[in-house]
């Protein structure tokens, strides 16, 4: 695939580390930072940050901020993320179908391979 080829461009982007998970906590619903940041095991402030402006930037989320004091900000998905929400979901339903055997194959792997994995 070229490097300007469209999909190239948009699985780097989506298939990173966080984006499908942030994808999937925002599927139907709308989240403060701090909720999303509790939803998302693991993810630093700064990696939710990056991850968050990254699909801001691509049209994926919007970010909604409200003049309160203390400060509101709030995220979901726009009408183009929303039209990844079946596809992530059905990533979701084979990692979860397939996961078991993926695993059996990870050990077989580094088995014969003495690999710790």
């Amino acid at each position: 695939m070229a490097a300007a080829c469209p999909t190239r461009q948009l699985v780097t982007r989506i298939g990173d580390r966080w984006s499908l998970l942030v994808i999937t906590a925002l599927t139907g619903r709308t989240l403060r930072f701090a909720e999303l940041r509790h939803t998302l095991e693991g993810v630093s402030q700064k990696m939710l940050t990056q991850t968050l402006r990254q699909l801001e930037r691509d049209g994926i989320v919007h970010r909604q901020a409200y003049a309160e004091v203390p400060p509101r900000v709030e995220y979901n998905l726009t009408p183009l993320g929303d039209t990844l929400t079946d596809l992530v979901a059905a990533i979701r339903d084979w990692a979860y179908t397939n996961i078991n055997d993926i695993e059996s194959y990870r050990h077989t792997y580094d088995q014969r391979h003495n690999s710790p994995g």
